[in-house]
């Protein structure tokens, strides 16, 4: 007997009703906005900041812009800029970073001025990380300390939940991105009545900060890599491969992490450790290069532009190089996320399987090198798929991925997360 699917099943709860959703169109349109323009305000900052050190003043002094001199100092400088702010500026900038991810904790307002300076600090001072875990907890924070007020009826965890799925749609400029990580946060919970119910608000959310994002900026992760066509057995494993190692190597930095950590904190003040950070990354600015530098998306636009530009031994420099720094900058205190230095390791892996086996298709080795990273780095399936997938339009590539990331979680799950607890030791 065929079931009637208009009826609940037994036990189910049911699916919440057009007029509980539609209230929440306009507070989730509101958030998606204004997270998206936080995003942007901290970004263009940081651009005309970036310009200002890397360009204008190399050039008054007759300094060459990435000469390894400029670049060692720029990154030391930084290190003792941030280290100030957050040894001064009341809130310290927030909790140490190694302890933090995407799902930010809600800091008090007068925290949320010197997480945006130091946001941007290091954003244009060239450490190797992104912006997403900073501009996610100062948007989250404004939004539980604003919607609170506005709309007090309203669950704490309801402007939580608007604040990241608005920043993570302006960080992508599109809400599928926030959909899968807010999906993926759900599957561990008990959700109540239909699934779509409680995406339908965080997803307005994210649709109206990706399109805000759209509007200003017009971002775009395809990174017109050459044309890739139908799948064969050889991309196939190609990218069972190029996953797999992207994987082992982002483990590698996973398990060294409370290590470097550990060592960083043992000099007990930001202005030594933040300073020393600095002159580890000078250092390995001088080994990798410019390319090595800063967040990693407009320089893997540039490793792209040119796949064949490098030998593999030079991107395999840059792997292991963006791949340390990264590991210092999230140990030593400066803030930031780890999502786009990881596409960076990532891009550089697979280019670099390409230069070593010319068969390899760059699309297919830069897709399931980012796959592998991002699974180790991040732990987020979803997401490590969808940012994999949109560096290549391709449809093909998809098929390809999905298979790719099966061996590439079974060497990641249930191993330490690149997250500390407060004591120190890794997250599970």
């Amino acid at each position: 007997m065929v079931q009637d699917s208009t009826k609940p099943a037994p036990g189910a709860a049911p699916a919440a009703s057009a007029r509980a959703l539609l209230p929440t169109v306009v507070p989730a349109l509101l958030v998606g906005v204004v997270t998206s323009l936080v995003l942007l305000g901290v970004s263009a900052a940081a651009g005309e900041l970036q310009h200002a050190l890397w360009q204008d003043l190399p050039d008054a002094l007759g300094v060459g812009r990435y000469s390894v001199a400029w670049m060692f100092a720029m990154l030391t400088a930084t290190g003792a800029a941030v280290g100030l702010v957050v040894w001064k500026v009341p809130g310290h900038a927030g909790p140490d970073p190694a302890t933090t991810g995407l799902e930010a904790p809600v800091l008090p307002p007068a925290v949320l001025p010197g997480l945006l300076l130091v946001t941007a600090l290091v954003l244009a001072g060239g450490p190797s990380l992104g912006p997403e875990n900073p501009v996610i907890a100062v948007n989250v924070s404004l939004a539980v300390w604003f919607g609170a007020r506005a709309f007090p009826a309203t669950a704490r965890r309801g402007w939580v939940a608007l604040a990241e799925a608005g920043t993570i749609g302006a960080l992508f400029g599109t809400p599928v991105a926030a959909a899968l990580v807010i999906s993926e946060a759900l599957a561990g919970q008990r959700v109540r009545g239909k699934l779509w119910d409680s995406l339908f608000a965080p997803l307005a959310a994210a649709g109206a900060g990706a399109l805000t994002t759209t509007l200003v900026s017009d971002p775009s992760f395809d990174l017109h890599l050459p044309p890739f066509g139908q799948p064969g057995w050889a991309d196939l494993l190609a990218s069972l491969v190029v996953a797999s190692a992207g994987a082992l190597l982002g483990m590698g930095a996973v398990y060294a992490f409370p290590y470097v950590h550990g060592a960083f904190r043992r000099l007990r003040h930001p202005m030594l450790m933040l300073p020393a950070g600095g002159v580890v990354l000078g250092a390995l600015a001088a080994l990798g290069g410019q390319l090595t530098l800063f967040k990693g998306l407009d320089e893997i636009a540039e490793l792209a532009a040119d796949p064949d530009g490098w030998t593999a031994g030079e991107f395999a420099v840059m792997t292991v190089v963006k791949l340390a720094a990264m590991l210092v900058a999230a140990s030593c205190g400066f803030r930031g996320g780890r999502i786009f230095p990881s596409v960076f390791v990532g891009t550089a892996l697979g280019l670099c399987a390409h230069a070593l086996v010319p068969g390899v298709h760059p699309a297919v080795g830069v897709s399931a090198g980012v796959l592998g990273v991002l699974l180790a780095v991040t732990r987020q399936g979803w997401v490590s798929l969808f940012v994999a997938a949109v560096l290549v339009a391709s449809p093909g590539m998809l098929t390809l991925l999905c298979l790719a990331s099966l061996p590439a979680w079974l060497l990641v799950t249930g191993r330490p997360q690149m997250q500390l607890r407060p004591d120190g030791t890794a997250v599970r």
